[in-house]
């Protein structure tokens, strides 16, 4: 997957501008300089930085939106078009990458109802304590999962999930493809939809009869999930599911590579021989790789480009990225895009550690080419 047109064009420019320093001459060549240089730096952020700040969520994003018990929910689609059903969802980054990234804000007792999907969904919580339930009915058990632990659902099987703590919380979601396709509900979730006026439409999209909506003509109305259809879906219980969850206290436990007080760890991916670090928790396919990354207070990385989009999800401290055209300076929640190719450097100039989530493409990790 090549990066967008405007950010090869954008990387052309770095090398002409990168090294503008304290003896360049000054005037207006210069200052034409570095406002290009701004300028550039800012039209990247802007099409690939999301603050956790800025997330612009959705409160109708699915046919549970009405249902008691659900309606407080907010959903988010970071990266890639997600698998929402309203129109009303904002898109913070278009940009494919192969795999689409997410977010779940919740408050307590709000519930997401069950459902399966046709690709990969990891969740990792960012705050808050979680149950994700299993079976079409929630009669397959629950695990429980608090801040840092990773949990990575498999295709065709009923999940849900509900914040079981006694604050808001909020959940990174990562979703393979670039077109994760659409979620199949529970037989139960069509049934309390009609209760409340939603209508969900063989396109994925919903019609909201209390706003006197009607069903297009050329629309067609998508048949509730049958119990066929459930018996045709897999089934994991709770006590199944161990191979699927990765607590944040086990980390610690898992091969890792260290370079200059930055310590990366697999979550979820193939072995890297070259980086010297054995399959992930999670190792079958998802379409991408999730590694933990801890830098150490004054630490920081080499210079350095990968072959794969890289998304960065912050966890906890502060972290500094450099950029060809500036640092970006990251804190919890917040997500960072980092396209194919581009130069960049992680450090922690804070006096506190730092912790994230990072996202590669593709299921075969590759390791990055450092710059002298």
């Amino acid at each position: 997957m090549l990066p967008c047109l405007v950010d090869l064009e954008l990387h052309s420019k770095y090398i002409e501008y990168s090294f503008v320093g304290a003896s360049a001459p000054f005037g207006d060549p210069y200052m034409a300089q570095a406002a290009a240089t701004a300028q550039r730096h800012a039209s990247l952020l802007a099409k690939r930085l999301v603050r956790y700040a800025d997330l612009r969520p959705c409160t109708t994003a699915f046919i549970d939106t009405r249902t008691p018990g659900s309606a407080e929910k907010e959903n988010f689609t970071i990266i890639g078009p997600g698998v929402s059903e309203s129109p009303d969802q904002h898109v913070h980054v278009r940009l494919p990458h192969g795999f689409n990234i997410g977010g779940a804000r919740q408050p307590p007792g709000c519930v997401n109802s069950q459902h399966s999907h046709e690709t990969a969904e990891v969740f990792i919580v960012h705050s808050g304590t979680w149950a994700f339930k299993m079976g079409p009915n929630l009669e397959d058990g629950e695990v429980v999962l608090h801040p840092g632990d990773t949990i990575s659902i498999p295709v065709h099987v009923f999940r849900g999930f509900e914040n079981v703590g006694d604050s808001t919380g909020y959940l990174f979601a990562v979703l393979g493809g670039n077109d994760p396709g659409r979620v199949t509900w529970a037989p139960y979730v069509f049934d309390n939809a009609e209760k409340y006026g939603l209508v969900l439409l063989e396109d994925g999209s919903l019609v909201d009869t209390t706003r006197g909506e009607t069903v297009p003509d050329d629309k067609t109305v998508m048949p509730p999930t049958t119990k066929a259809d459930v018996a045709a879906l897999d089934r994991l219980k709770a006590d199944d599911m161990g191979g699927c969850v990765l607590r944040h206290d086990s980390l610690d436990a898992l091969t890792c590579s260290t370079l200059q007080g930055i310590e990366e760890r697999p979550v979820i991916g193939s072995a890297s021989d070259a980086e010297g670090l054995a399959a992930g928790h999670m190792n079958w396919l998802h379409g991408f790789q999730v590694r933990h990354v801890q830098i150490q207070p004054g630490a920081g990385s080499p210079l350095h480009t990968r072959h794969e989009e890289e998304v960065i999800m912050m966890h906890a401290g502060q972290l500094t990225v450099g950029l060809p055209d500036g640092d970006v300076e990251m804190v919890p929640g917040d997500v960072l895009t980092v396209p194919i190719g581009m130069a960049r450097s992680f450090s922690n100039s804070t006096h506190e550690r730092v912790e994230a989530w990072v996202v590669r493409g593709g299921d075969l990790p590759q390791s990055p080419s450092y710059h002298s």
